[in-house]
């Protein structure tokens, strides 16, 4: 599959239908993904990154009924992870002189991981490139999400291929914004963010405040998975800078696991504890055991929360594996401006709260108490302390 997106580009990449997860099984990708690479041809003709290594030869033989390899002038690569230049490789045993444009970092990046001395040709900030009647105009995006990162800027049709940048994990055969669900487009786009982006957040909306002071008009958003921003393409770049802008809904997520139930138990009353406060507030509650619910959409409900609760009984002095393990991913994610609380249940040491919370304050939330610990499964008094906390904590958020 190839589809045209101008007279002078064309969609050359690949959609992955069949994608569940990524990162290794770090991100879950229920709605599949794509490997976007474009051809851009003017004088001179450019291929725009490639797709993951799974795909390297399927990519290379549906290019060659595109084009003559040997016609393609230039490479760019915006980003050296394998899901964008896993078919390097392939490609240049084909063309192995073609010039491969990327940042400093990217040439220390592809060497690493393919062990070639290909013909790179280092690129920064400001930087062009001519294509004959179009240039291309290179900005390096460190940390966006990695140090190699970079996007390129087409003139005259004023494209954008901002690799990582604005893409979601989405698979469709309809590759424009407009043409696909918007809630799952938005709802993929907000996980991608949440999961990937946060740690980097004020160096996305420094980037963004450096692009806008260019005054580059931008008609296309092209990255590098999901589909094309062609109708109203600033709309996802506006989003960028109110989800970079330590976001947050009116929401409390509860996040637990449970043994026999009693953590549970407490999690659905200090729920109702907040609602009986705070009617207006949204609040979530999730079962954080991988066979309940998937952490990266856990992860996406911590994003758009105030603050989050965390709850697990104690075993072995410490908490459930479960637990552990999202509060190690969110840790690593540096949440700003988001408060928290601890709970649970607990038989003879009790060590759980305090765990918790020392977790939560060194992924930089405010504790909004010491948390709340019930011996066994709550009796009557144990309820009405789980309900009050839920009411203290809706009434100090309000």
């Amino acid at each position: 599959m190839s589809f045209e997106i101008n007279k002078c580009v064309k969609w050359v990449g690949k959609i992955d239908w069949e994608l569940q997860k990524f990162h290794g099984d770090e991100y879950s990708t229920h709605r599949g993904s794509s490997y976007n690479s474009y051809l851009v041809r003017d004088e001179k003709t450019a291929l725009i990154d490639t797709v993951w290594t799974p795909f390297a030869k399927e990519f290379v033989s549906k290019l060659k009924q595109e084009i003559d390899l040997n016609s393609i002038d230039y490479i760019i690569a915006n980003h050296g992870e394998p899901d964008h230049s896993g078919a390097l490789p392939e490609l240049m045993r084909e063309i192995p002189d073609t010039p491969i444009y990327c940042t400093a970092n990217a040439i220390k990046s592809l060497k690493g991981q393919y062990h070639q001395d290909w013909n790179f040709i280092p690129v920064k900030t400001g930087d062009k490139l001519s294509l004959g009647s179009k240039e291309f105009i290179f900005v390096e995006a460190r940390m966006l999400h990695w140090p190699d990162t970079m996007f390129t800027y087409m003139t005259g049709d004023n494209i954008l291929f901002s690799n990582d940048g604005f893409g979601q994990h989405l698979a469709s055969e309809h590759m424009f914004n407009d043409l696909v669900d918007q809630a799952e487009l938005y709802q993929e786009a907000l996980k991608y963010y949440a999961n990937i982006l946060t740690p980097f957040s004020k160096m996305v909306e420094n980037k963004i405040n450096e692009i806008l002071s260019f005054n580059l008009p931008v008609d296309l958003i092209c990255p590098s998975h999901g589909v094309i921003w062609r109708n109203n393409p600033l709309q996802i770049v506006n989003k960028y800078m109110d989800w970079a802008k330590d976001y947050q809904e009116n929401q409390i997520t509860i996040i637990y696991d449970t043994m026999w139930n009693s953590t549970k138990q407490m999690a659905e009353k200090i729920a109702a504890g907040i609602k009986q406060s705070d009617s207006s507030v949204t609040v979530k509650l999730f079962n954080c055991n991988s066979t309940h619910t998937d952490k990266n959409d856990i992860i996406s409900e911590v994003f758009k929360s105030k603050a989050i609760l965390v709850g697990s009984p104690t075993i072995n002095k410490g908490i459930l594996f479960s637990v552990a393990g999202i509060l190690e991913m969110i840790k690593g994610l540096g949440f700003k401006n988001k408060k928290a609380a601890a709970f649970g249940s607990y038989g003879w040491s009790g060590e759980n709260t305090k765990l918790i919370s020392s977790e939560l304050s060194k992924g930089g939330f405010e504790l909004i108490n010491e948390g709340l610990r019930v011996t066994w499964n709550p009796d009557s008094d144990a309820e009405a302390s789980c309900l009050e906390l839920g009411r203290s904590i809706g009434e100090a958020l309000k």
